[in-house]
């Protein structure tokens, strides 16, 4: 069963390597903010869809709360 997953060529092995440590970057961080901010749905969101972070993403950028802006310095 394991043994068939060498047979897959070195290139395509490295795409999905990349592919799966994208995805974990996106969604650990997605989910490390959901969870500060105290959102269950979207923490659950998170956990359950693979969206290969494109939701998380969209929640990082679009959804939560902008950062405040940093206080320019009076001249």
């Amino acid at each position: 069963m394991f043994n068939d997953v060498f047979a897959i060529p070195f290139d395509r092995q490295m795409w999905f390597i990349a592919l799966v440590i994208w995805t974990l970057a996106w969604k650990g961080m997605g989910m490390w903010k959901a969870a500060k901010k105290s959102s269950k749905p979207w923490f659950i969101a998170f956990l359950v869809l693979n969206t290969l972070g494109i939701l998380e993403i969209l929640y990082l950028y679009v959804f939560s709360e902008p950062r405040p802006a940093k206080a320019k310095a009076e001249k």
